[in-house]
């Protein structure tokens, strides 16, 4: 087993503290070696200290989490802090400050859960994964940097689709906001494709994540609203409690919600929306499966595939939690699996330069 996970728990609340520190204790993959109180007290932890995940607060005295997130960035650029907040409103958006600030990814605080012990419950079913998958990743990343890094071979292969992607369909779950920070800002603004996204979020979030991507990309993006065309370059983020679903209007396609069940536990689900894709794209469809914890995805990749479109994931050593891109590779599904740094490149050789081999072959004919 590799070592431990040091863990520095950062809430101004003293019985949430007791109630990480119980509840991490529990698991034998977790230490949490330090508990501040605010900010200040966790950068000055960061500064003297060793740990592999930080928890955050985000509203505190003395320093806040967003504040402190800066400076322990200034510290550690690679450290994972997870920020620990509510699911408010205005919990929701200082937790997407604090994401602009640095921190890597989120997990809301127990709310209405009617009983101490499904607090517990729920620290165990979110946020232990999410420390478990930055943690491990960090440490990964510490041992690299004491070895001679071995060269990777990229997975290129050739593609097999009969035409380039009309649309790109993206799942991802923890470790997303991350993610598709990195993403799409790195595509172009001549992008000729829709993008459709779902990452498994809670409401609020998700129109707060559209916000920060908007921020930060040369492309529009934004959270659906039922009822709204697709159009090239625009970029659809799934919202919070909703699936979303692409249908045929006439001569052209638009965004549905469907306040339908979970599937496989999730809502909005990565399934749903491939489903809908590759019934209304077939052959030009592109999925691209990223960071997650569990299957999500799976069996719309195969739809996908049925359709003859194509699948592509992020890597495991570049992912957070290797369960969903794993899902779709092990059942034989991926077309690909690329570093997140390469998925950008690979988007948009796979929708705008798909045709130029041919087109050569056809010259030299």
């Amino acid at each position: 087993m590799s070592n431990p996970l040091r863990i520095l728990v950062t809430d101004d609340s003293i019985v949430l503290r007791r109630v990480l520190g119980m509840t991490l204790g529990e698991d034998p993959e977790l230490e949490v070696v330090h508990a501040a109180s605010n900010g200040r007290e966790a950068v000055d932890a960061v500064a003297t200290q060793q740990f592999d995940v930080v928890i955050m607060d985000v509203e505190m005295p003395v320093m806040d989490g967003i504040e402190a997130t800066a400076e322990i960035r200034q510290l550690n650029a690679d450290l994972p802090i997870v920020m620990f907040s509510s699911v408010t409103s205005a919990g929701a958006d200082a937790t997407f400050r604090a994401l602009t600030a640095g921190a890597n990814d989120y997990v809301p605080k127990p709310s209405r859960v009617g009983h101490v012990t499904n607090a517990f419950q729920q620290i165990r079913d979110e946020l232990l994964p999410k420390i478990k998958g930055w943690g491990r990743r960090y440490q990964r990343l510490r041992s690299e940097t004491k070895t001679t890094p071995v060269a990777r071979k990229p997975q290129r292969p050739s593609f097999r689709a009969k035409h380039p992607a009309d649309v790109i369909a993206i799942g991802v779950s923890t470790g997303g906001p991350d993610a598709l920070a990195k993403l799409i800002p790195a595509l172009p603004n001549d992008l000729r494709v829709p993008v459709l996204i779902v990452q498994h979020m809670p409401p609020v979030f998700t129109e707060l994540l559209a916000k920060r991507l908007d921020a930060m990309s040369p492309l529009s993006v934004k959270e659906a609203a039922a009822g709204e065309s697709i159009h090239p370059g625009g970029v659809w983020i799934a919202p919070g409690g909703q699936h979303m679903v692409v249908r045929n209007q006439g001569a052209h396609l638009q965004v549905e919600l469907d306040d339908g069940p979970p599937v496989q536990s999730c809502k909005p689900a990565v399934n749903v929306l491939f489903d809908s894709v590759a019934e209304c794209y077939g052959d030009r469809a592109l999925a691209v499966v990223l960071t997650g914890m569990g299957r999500d995805g799976c069996d719309g990749a195969h739809r996908i595939r049925d359709a003859g479109g194509q699948v592509i994931v992020q890597d495991e050593h570049t992912s957070v939690v290797w369960g969903m891109p794993a899902a779709v590779a092990n059942a034989g599904l991926a077309d690909g699996q690329f570093p997140l740094d390469e998925i950008g490149a690979e988007i948009v050789q796979r929708t705008h330069a798909a045709k130029a081999p041919r087109t050569l072959q056809t010259q030299s004919s």
